[in-house]
């Protein structure tokens, strides 16, 4: 008699086990669904160009670059809530904001935030300025979409180009766009000013020869602190 129960309780355990399985693998699909759900609803954050995408760096890299002028408007890419508007080491200028469908976006590197803890936020409403504060090598938007919640090793992180659309290097996208289908990788923008990304072998010298200007300019234009560039980099061309 105790041989069959306890074969019972052992068959009641493998099948609990079993359905929690089942429900884990149903909720993974389901968060899957509703980033599908909301992809068409974001919009980009700010004007610019992309300049490096989620997952490069060995993987280490959660989010994706735009890089722009200095003070270029950023803004929210859906209705949320303020978590957090702090300055950070890394992040320098930083806004995390909930979102209704469980998710929560990232603005780093900002030049200055124009929001508190705690503030409602409509989409579309501007939430701060591009800058390079923190740890950055130029004048960009870091921004970063997660599951959930934020924490401190992105486990939650997902490709914001599931959210946004095509977020491919050298892409040119406008703040408030839903998607990059009608614009085309250049990188040209409109104006008295022309934005170049930074070739393998480049320096801040050559660029300067073939854009007509002084090193001591381009160091301006792009609040460059020394000579070092990096490839991938998007540097500010006046004309």
């Amino acid at each position: 008699m105790r041989d069959y129960i306890r074969r019972l309780l052992i068959a009641a355990i493998m099948a609990l086990c079993v359905s929690l399985l089942f429900l884990g693998g149903k909720q993974t699909e389901a968060s899957v669904e509703d980033s599908k759900e909301i992809k068409a609803g974001w919009i980009w954050p700010t004007d610019g160009v992309v300049s490096d995408t989620y997952g490069t760096r060995h993987g280490t890299h959660k989010g994706i670059d735009i890089a722009g002028s200095l003070n270029s408007p950023v803004v929210a890419v859906e209705d949320g809530i303020v978590g957090k508007s702090y300055y950070s080491k890394t992040y320098g200028n930083v806004i995390f904001i909930k979102h209704p469908n469980n998710f929560v976006t990232v603005y780093a590197h900002l030049n200055n935030r124009l929001v508190n803890e705690g503030q409602v936020i409509k989409q579309g409403d501007r939430i701060g300025t591009m800058g390079r504060t923190g740890e950055s090598t130029g004048v960009h938007l870091h921004f970063e979409s997660h599951q959930i919640e934020w924490t401190y090793d992105k486990k939650n992180a997902i490709d914001p180009e599931r959210l946004l659309g095509n977020a491919e290097v050298g892409v040119a996208v406008k703040g408030g766009m839903a998607n990059t289908e009608s614009l085309v990788a250049s990188t040209n923008v409109p104006g008295d000013k022309a934005q170049y990304i930074v070739q393998a072998g480049d320096t801040l010298t050559s660029i300067a020869m073939k854009s007509n200007l002084t090193v001591e300019k381009l160091k301006e234009v792009n609040q460059l602190k020394s000579d070092l560039i990096m490839p991938e980099q998007v540097l500010v061309i006046q004309k």
